[in-house]
């Protein structure tokens, strides 16, 4: 009884969850009451008192009394949450949503890269090499083009050797995937992605860290710039 009263508390959380991202219930608006929501999921009131505490413990939601439960602005939002950055992927992301992650991304992954070359052992440089040629083989589409990308990106966090760097492989995961509903890119790795790749390697392997912090910064900025220019250009036609 308590696993499946559990489950029925985890299931509402993620429905709402989605639902929240999905704009069914925008920033600043009610969510029904607990008692509605009972009702309206077919659940005890207290699986869905401990729902309503868990997605206000992920920032989502506030619930008072006599105000009822509204959603929280994305500021509040604790994105790092692996369920959040699930719903987020099960909403409507847009290029400014983008530019948030390659904004973060643009701060840490080149510091992973320089700190890869200096602490990646050789566990991490077969992982990262791996995954290098996962995305040669995707050059030729023998290999998933955004698989193989993630797979280098957070094997390049996990050899950084900084557990809060590792940490965020789930970020890097979304945010590439964020990146892809706009790319909408179903082409294999060009052979100029996968040499700025093979360069950061080739500098992570040869204990050059301001190399590999500079080619990792280059491809962050390349991509930041690409993003910059479809906002300026959304916001001009709608101007």
């Amino acid at each position: 009884m308590e696993t499946s009263h559990r489950n029925l508390t985890q299931q509402l959380v993620h429905e709402l969850g989605k639902a929240i991202m999905q704009e069914k219930y925008p920033v600043g608006s009610s969510l029904p009451s607990e008692a509605d929501l009972c009702s309206q999921y077919g659940i005890s009131r207290t699986a869905t008192r401990e729902a309503v505490k868990m997605l206000t413990a992920k920032g989502l939601i506030s619930s008072r009394p006599r105000q009822g439960i509204k959603v929280q602005a994305i500021k509040r939002w604790n994105l790092f949450d692996t369920d959040v950055l699930e719903w987020v992927l099960h909403g409507k992301p847009d290029l400014y949503m983008l530019r948030h992650f390659l904004q973060l991304r643009l701060a840490l992954e080149p510091e992973a890269a320089y700190l890869a070359a200096q602490y990646a052992d050789q566990e991490d440089l077969v992982q990262i090499e791996a995954a290098l040629v996962r995305m040669k083989d995707a050059t030729n589409g023998y290999d998933d083009t955004h698989e193989a990308d993630i797979a280098f990106h957070q094997s390049v966090l996990s050899a950084s050797g900084n557990p809060f760097f590792s940490q965020l492989k789930t970020f890097i995961a979304t945010a590439l995937k964020v990146n892809i509903r706009f790319t909408n890119r179903m082409i294999p790795v060009t052979l100029v992605e996968y040499q700025a790749h093979a360069d950061i390697f080739e500098y992570i392997k040869n204990k050059q860290p301001q190399l590999a912090f500079d080619a990792a910064l280059v491809t962050q900025k390349a991509t930041l710039a690409i993003v910059n220019k479809q906002i300026e250009e959304l916001e001009a036609s709608t101007n």
